[in-house]
């Protein structure tokens, strides 16, 4: 059951005063998902900032120069505060504010709080220095990042009454979150190589000949780059296409959130695709512009529109 949103003027002032510290952090931290949850009523939007400011929390204890064994420290430290926020243990006047709001968000809206422990399961991955082998490996490491933070936020945006399939809203929503997590890999890639870290899977590599890794604004000596990331991107597309097959169940303003945060991270993917060596020369990112245009786009409606013609032909 879903709890009674409360006014901010109703709303106690510490748990304001929590909100708004989490969308500061989300403000300065995030800019292509602050990007879109500014298209959410307040209520979700704060919600969303609580759920990312956590997740902040946790990636930035497995991104840190911290020695391995303080960042498992750190990361069950954090284990332990989402714990606290699970057992309705965490109080109004308690000094995290990133607990508080959270707890209170948990509170209004139906979050699988459990995704939480999925996506600290996966920065203890890069912790102990995982590599992939196969794409179904990578997934599954993907699924903890990226598709447990989907299947929070659909805890948030909820799903249309009577929408047809809502049964399947979770799946499409973890897909969605593979598709943004596998667009990031490739726009990070060599930032990631110069962090001594590998996600691209190790099969992948070899067959384009990759598998000396990035380490410079160039590809390796006789590498297929090029063929690696159209390979790449086709998968990232399949992924975004099975995963905005979501929308149709959301309400238009959660579905125009959503619409505009995987829209981003489409065109990204449309740059890589088009000039795939970008990514090891920098950061390939959008102009404002673009990304008020995706915007105006997930609020017209127009990819929700695309993806229910798309359903209905199918189902004919």
């Amino acid at each position: 059951m879903i709890g009674t949103v409360e006014s901010s003027v109703n709303m106690p002032a510490p748990v304001l005063a929590a909100y708004s510290y989490c969308e500061a952090v989300t403000g300065q931290q995030a800019r292509n998902f602050a990007y879109g949850i500014r298209l959410l009523p307040t209520p979700k939007r704060r919600a969303m900032s609580a759920l990312y400011a956590f997740s902040r929390r946790v990636d930035d204890i497995g991104d840190g120069t911290l020695a391995d064994d303080v960042k498992v420290a750190r990361l069950d430290e954090t284990r332990a505060v989402l714990a606290r926020i699970h057992e309705g243990a965490v109080d109004e006047d308690d000094t995290d504010p990133v607990a508080v709001a959270l707890a209170h968000a948990a509170r209004v809206f139906l979050i699988p709080l459990e995704g939480l422990d999925e996506l600290i399961d996966g920065v203890q991955m890069d912790v102990r220095g995982e590599t992939y082998e196969t794409w179904d490996d990578l997934r599954t490491y993907c699924r903890c990042v990226a598709g447990a933070i989907g299947r929070l936020s659909l805890g948030v945006f909820g799903t249309e009454p009577g929408a047809h399939g809502a049964d399947r809203a979770p799946e499409y929503a973890d897909t969605l979150g593979l598709a943004l997590q596998l667009t990031n890999i490739l726009r990070d890639v060599r930032e990631d190589a110069e962090g001594g870290r590998t996600y691209l899977p190790a099969d992948d590599l070899a067959k384009f000949g990759c598998s000396a890794g990035f380490h410079g604004p160039t590809p390796p000596a006789g590498a297929d780059f090029a063929g690696l990331v159209h390979f790449e991107v086709r998968r990232a597309r399949a992924l975004f296409a099975e995963g905005y097959r979501l929308l149709p169940m959301l309400d238009r303003r959660s579905g125009a959130c959503v619409a505009a945060m995987a829209g981003i991270y489409r065109r990204l993917l449309d740059r890589i695709e088009r000039d795939p060596e970008a990514v090891l020369r920098g950061r390939v990112s959008l102009p404002g512009r673009e990304k008020a245009y995706v915007a105006v786009r997930g609020l017209s409606g127009l990819d929700t529109r695309h993806v229910t013609r798309r359903t209905v032909r199918r189902r004919a």
